[in-house]
């Protein structure tokens, strides 16, 4: 890709920066990106933006915040604040990624991590500082986060740290940064508590407000089937056999998983290869060459090695991973479906991908329907019919009757149906034997950890859904409030110091005059509930319990 056709550079970037970014597979901005960063290159205003996650935030601020620090200051130059500890992961890689050859140290301070591992990674000298509020506070206490030279703070998902309860303590970190900062500010939503921080801790400030696009398409089917993370590789095989003719790429994360499934599925018999970041340029030219003659009918691929693959006939794609955000499905699923005709999405949902899944269903405004997934008989009698339509395309094309002498000489004195048979033994081996698939379990969602909670307890209850439908973890009353001096902060850190529940987990914090609520996973609610229903003693109410609807 050369440079004059990467749009990044259009906006502004330096060489540097777009040659590492081109190396990412960046070409064309997103339209927080082309708005945000020549304005950040361009002027010391701050900005507030507002676009949907999922769509470039942290490209938007993360490129220019690069190009501008300078190499060599011995202190903090940036601090990023983010609400969990993943989200601090993510960016960090990100903007490491970025940097390229320039010499700047980014480090992350966050929860659950040793803080004598964070104190050692600050000591060595670090340019820009990704955490959590909650680490972050406790490393400015401890005098081994120095704030007061920073260029730049950095809000990002600000509404997710609103909802967290972290509000007094971003108040108290924006109090001990110098005046002469900049601040960027980024959220999906803008309610009233962030735009008082803006006007209490901004100054002139330009808001870049990105109106979210209807992400659909309509030609394309979209489902989900709901399995063990142990069961993925049997369910992909068991799509691929139950398709009417499959002709797909199936997505992964990584590009060991792409080489792990593509040999899979060879080893299994499909005509399976992978394309990713270290497969050469020559390779990946005689795949692709193999895949559009249909040489073979499956691909494995990453999302940077996708791109540029020009396939308008597909029937489907394959999420066995779930990508990152809601735009990147949009692109993956947007491969099938093209030229007027129909297609087929498929997403593979693990338990611990139901938070993202449901983040991407609501921002890509689409409806996914989760099918159960067919049992072996149907996929056997699947097969079975797709084999008796070849053969009996065979006999309409007439391309058989130069087989018709050696037919009659097999047939010699044997009974026609033991030949089938036998020819069927012979080159399907055990394929139709429904045995030879292993069983896989159905999963469900989180609903199913409220039934049990109801089992235990002897109650029937309705809980809380999310916006699709779904549950969202279960939704917990704890009998403390605002005269007990309770705040959403002190609420997630006395759950945690009872159960090990990390902070991280608890989502929804509200807190009222005489209790308060908040919501975790299935799992890690059971496990607050039993704690605290053990600790209260018999016959005593317990302080937190399932809130009721």
């Amino acid at each position: 890709m050369t440079k004059q056709t990467n749009g990044f550079l259009e906006l502004g970037l330096s060489e540097g920066i777009v040659n590492a970014i081109t190396l990412k597979g960046f070409i064309q901005p997103t339209p927080i990106q082309a708005a945000t960063i020549p304005l950040l290159l361009s002027n010391n205003v701050d900005v507030v933006g507002q676009a949907q996650t999922g769509t470039g935030k942290t490209a938007a601020f993360g490129l220019p915040l690069i190009d501008l620090l300078k190499e060599n200051q011995k202190q903090v130059q940036a601090l990023v604040l983010v609400p969990t500890r993943e989200l601090a992961l993510q960016v960090a890689t990100e903007l490491i990624s970025y940097k390229g050859e320039k010499k700047l140290f980014i480090s992350t301070v966050y929860g659950g991590q040793s803080i004598q591992t964070q104190i050692r990674d600050l000591k060595k000298g670090v340019d820009i500082v990704v955490g959590t509020p909650g680490r972050i506070m406790d490393h400015m206490e401890r005098g081994t986060l120095n704030i007061n030279h920073i260029s730049h703070l950095i809000l990002d998902e600000a509404d997710e740290m609103l909802n967290m309860g972290f509000v007094e303590d971003i108040e108290k970190i924006l109090a001990q940064t110098p005046q002469n900062k900049r601040v960027l500010l980024f959220s999906a939503t803008m309610p009233s508590k962030i735009l008082d921080i803006a006007k209490n801790y901004m100054g002139k400030y330009e808001l870049i407000k990105i109106t979210p696009a209807v992400l659909t398409t309509n030609l394309t089917e979209q489902i989900y089937y709901e399995v063990a993370a142990k069961d993925k590789k049997d369910t992909l095989c068991r799509i691929i056999d139950f398709a009417e003719d499959f002709y797909g790429l199936v997505f992964c994360q990584t590009k060991i998983e792409t080489d792990e499934i593509a040999q899979y599925l060879q080893e299994q018999g499909y005509e399976a290869e992978a394309i990713h970041g270290d497969v050469s340029q020559a390779q990946r030219e005689k795949t692709l060459a193999k895949f559009k003659k249909k040489q073979i009918n499956i691909l494995v691929a990453t999302d940077v090695a996708a791109r540029g693959i020009d396939v308008k006939d597909l029937s489907h794609v394959v999420n066995y991973s779930l990508p990152q955000d809601a735009e990147t499905y949009v692109h993956r699923i947007g491969r099938t479906g093209r030229a007027g005709k129909t297609g087929t999405a498929i997403s593979i949902i693990c338990p611990s991908d139901y938070r993202k899944f449901a983040l991407i269903k609501r921002i890509a405004k689409t409806e996914i329907k989760r099918m159960a997934l067919p049992d072996a008989q149907k996929v056997v009698r699947k097969k079975i019919e797709k084999l008796k339509a070849k053969l009996f395309q065979l006999i309409g094309d007439g391309e058989i009757e130069p087989y018709f002498e050696l037919a009659h000489e097999l047939l010699g004195g044997i009974d026609p149906e033991e030949m089938v048979a036998a020819l069927l033994r012979l080159h399907h081996k055990d394929e139709f034997n429904p045995e030879t698939y292993k069983p896989i379990k159905e999963v469900r969602s989180e609903i199913k950890a409220e039934a049990r909670f109801d089992k235990e307890r002897g109650e029937t209850k309705r809980y809380r859904k999310s916006f699709d439908g779904e549950s969202n973890g279960v939704r917990l009353f704890v009998a403390k409030g605002k005269l007990d001096d309770m705040t959403p902060r002190k609420l997630v850190e006395m759950l945690q110091e009872e159960t090990n529940v990390p902070q991280r987990l608890m989502d929804q914090v509200k807190v009222m005059e005489k209790f308060s609520f908040v919501t975790v996973p299935q799992k890690e609610a059971e496990t607050i509930v039993k704690h605290f229903r053990r600790t209260a003693g018999k016959g005593k109410r317990s302080l937190v319990e399932i809130a009721k609807d």
